[in-house]
């Protein structure tokens, strides 16, 4: 039929540009905040595009459900503004025949939301959670860096060298500081480099230097001095303890805690968000040639926020027991139902809905 395939081929395009547009702005969210992690020391700056990439990944069925509702209403809103659709109505076409054809469209997108919201949230969780671990238990040989004080989180010591070679096995004039046992050790050397030992501990082995320890405010301070001195490594293994965002769905089922149960009512209302929010585009999109273009945006972004932040609101409750799971699991989605039905229903009657705050955002957006 010309009106269905005109109306996927539109919406088709409109989906491709709003997509780029959101991915466009996720980027450059996703940038500037990771660089500011690394900047502060939080993460590996060569991991910088690593965590964005993830991060991307793991709020693509967001991304794809926003795209999709914009792109309805986009498409449907200019198809008013521009009286098409005063010529489909008169062809017999209501607004109950619009849902096939978005049905089409949007179909690909909820099977693609469903499997990001499933899948590729708590996958790009988990391995941003592995990258950030790693760094932060890093040895504390990567800690170091020529001419720059470096704390391990470890032991507590204070590193200073002045100079490393390009292998990154010997190192010059270094400076180290630790308190053990409420005393204060301080070692400098004039150089120093890496040796592992057959149990495999590995050691920085100080050549040509002093030791000084003593009880700051006390002036007993015991001074030796070393042709060899041995730093052992200090290294952690990376503790395998994931949170319920980490977890696969099937994960979640399997163990069905307070906190699981809020996450799994939070990934599998992503898609039921989507589905709502396909069918009420179709009565929100209702566009009059004397009212303002931006109304119908404006209600959209403040529909799809109220929308997400009571879905939030909803798995906290779960979370802390003050709603049962299947409650929450359905009980917003099925309000959001009546109210699609309601607005098709009115619509059917030629009545506009909230006539009262569509005026207010009339008269706004016309100042």
């Amino acid at each position: 039929m010309i009106f269905e395939r005109s109306l996927q081929r539109e919406l088709a395009y409109t989906a491709g540009a709003v997509f780029l547009v959101l991915l466009t702005i996720m980027l450059s969210t996703m940038l500037i905040r990771i660089v500011g992690f690394a900047a502060s020391g939080e993460i590996d700056p060569r991991d910088v595009l690593v965590l964005i990439g993830l991060t991307v990944v793991g709020y693509l069925a967001v991304m794809l459900i926003v795209t999709m509702f914009v792109s309805i209403l986009f498409v449907l809103t200019r198809w008013y503004r521009d009286s098409e659709m005063v010529v489909w109505f008169a062809s017999g076409v209501s607004h109950i025949h619009l849902i096939r054809p978005i049905a089409k469209f949007s179909a690909p997108l909820i099977v693609l939301i469903m499997f990001f919201a499933f899948v590729g949230w708590p996958w790009s969780n988990e391995q941003s959670q592995l990258v950030r671990e790693r760094f932060a238990q890093r040895d504390e040989v990567s800690l170091l860096a020529p001419g720059q004080f470096r704390e391990s989180p470890a032991t507590h010591r204070v590193f200073f060298i002045e100079k490393m070679s390009p292998d990154s096995r010997t190192v010059k004039n270094v400076f180290v500081t630790g308190t053990e046992n409420g005393k204060v050790n301080v070692v400098v050397s004039a150089e120093g480099k890496i040796e592992t030992e057959p149990n495999g501990d590995r050691f920085v082995v100080l050549e040509n230097g002093r030791r000084y320890d003593g009880v700051p405010g006390q002036p007993d301070y015991r001074i030796m001095e070393f042709q060899r001195y041995g730093v052992r490594i200090e290294s952690h293994d990376i503790v395998d303890n994931p949170g319920s965002r980490d977890l696969y769905t099937l994960a979640l089922i399997a163990t069905p805690t307070r906190e699981n149960l809020g996450e799994l009512a939070w990934r599998i209302g992503l898609p039921l968000v989507a589905i709502n929010l396909m069918l009420l585009a179709i009565p929100l999109a209702h566009q009059s040639p004397r009212r303002s273009r931006t109304t119908n945006l404006v209600m959209a972004v403040l529909i799809y926020l109220t929308y997400s932040n009571l879905l939030n609101l909803v798995q906290s409750w779960v979370e802390q027991g003050r709603m049962p799971f299947l409650v929450g699991l359905l009980a917003l989605h099925l309000v959001v139902s009546a109210i699609v039905i309601m607005m098709f229903r009115l619509r059917a009657l030629n009545r506009a809905p909230f006539p009262r705050l569509r005026a207010l955002f009339t008269r706004g957006a016309a100042q």
